[in-house]
């Protein structure tokens, strides 16, 4: 759809505007009474969730590219159908597929708005098309369900209309802004051993005890459901991480700049990820559909 096509269609006056960046990309604009937030088509990618009366949860790099085809630093990238690097080696022309898959890159369809009371609701989904072939995925379904207000509900629904079976990952590879890593701690994964990317995967036992951080991090917890709280000191705040048919959650903060993230930046955030991956990934059926849940909400206090 044109910009003008989804004003059209969507658009309300004062509560969801649609606008294009001076390098083409269409978001979606949302002010109710309870929050504000940004999504980008690409990607379906919510770069800002703001609840009224609240600093912003998510953090989004000043450094990133707002670039049609180019992933976006920060906010809720989209990982499907697999997790970080592609482990099919020569998927497209003798090359692995994108890092995080194709899902990121690629424009979703606004398939619905609505509001309901001081919630937004809006429905994104993606369809198979000539990159997704090219890379072998030709029958799947994918639907986003964003309920924005007071808290925030990420829904994510796969369904596999071939007649072999689906296999891959996802994730909502979240960042969560925060005032300081250094005075940030996170609960809800003290019982668990994970994977340490930082160590070549080197399996380590659980922490017993909540995390801090004091170095780059990158660790895959392999069969958790568990709900996860950062405690951020600084802002004194709780951010409380719930999530639903997701038996992975990864933790990231790469302690240092990178092409899209600036110096001072890394210490903004801490990515807390709903995911399945690593040794959980999803295979579906044919006509059998799958769908994870994250849900965010505020705390006051650290």
């Amino acid at each position: 759809m044109t910009l003008k096509e989804l004003q059209e269609q969507f658009g309300m006056p004062g509560v969801l505007s649609f606008h294009e960046t001076p390098t083409g990309m269409i978001y979606v604009e949302v002010k109710t009474p309870a929050a504000t937030a940004t999504v980008y088509l690409q990607g379906a990618h919510l770069t800002h969730w703001q609840p009224a009366r609240q600093e912003s949860v998510l953090f989004m790099s000043r450094k990133s590219d707002f670039a049609p085809g180019k992933p976006i630093r920060g906010g809720v990238p989209i990982a499907f159908p697999w997790f970080a690097t592609d482990s099919k080696a020569d998927r497209v022309d003798g090359k692995p597929g994108p890092s995080h898959g194709f899902a990121r890159i690629q424009d979703w369809t606004l398939a619905f708005a609505a509001l309901s009371g001081e919630e937004m609701h809006l429905t994104f989904t993606l369809a198979p098309n000539a990159l997704s072939k090219s890379m072998g995925f030709d029958q799947f379904r994918v639907a986003y369900v964003l309920t924005i207000g007071h808290a925030l509900t990420m829904k994510l629904t796969v369904a596999n209309d071939a007649d072999k079976p689906l296999v891959f990952e996802e994730a909502l590879h979240t960042y969560f802004a925060v005032g300081d890593v250094h005075e940030t701690t996170l609960t809800g994964l003290e019982p668990t051993p994970y994977l340490d990317k930082i160590e070549s995967f080197a399996a380590k036992p659980a922490a017993k005890a909540p995390l801090a951080f004091a170095a780059a991090t990158d660790r895959i917890y392999n069969h958790t459901a568990a709900t996860c709280v950062l405690h951020d000191g600084l802002n004194k705040r709780r951010i409380v991480v719930a999530k639903t048919n997701s038996d992975t959650t990864v933790v990231f903060n790469p302690w240092k700049a990178m092409a899209d993230l600036g110096e001072d930046e890394w210490h903004e955030f801490l990515c807390v990820e709903t995911v399945n991956a690593s040794e959980s990934p999803v295979t579906l059926q044919r006509g059998e559909s799958h769908t994870m849940q994250a849900h965010i909400s505020l705390e006051a206090g650290a």
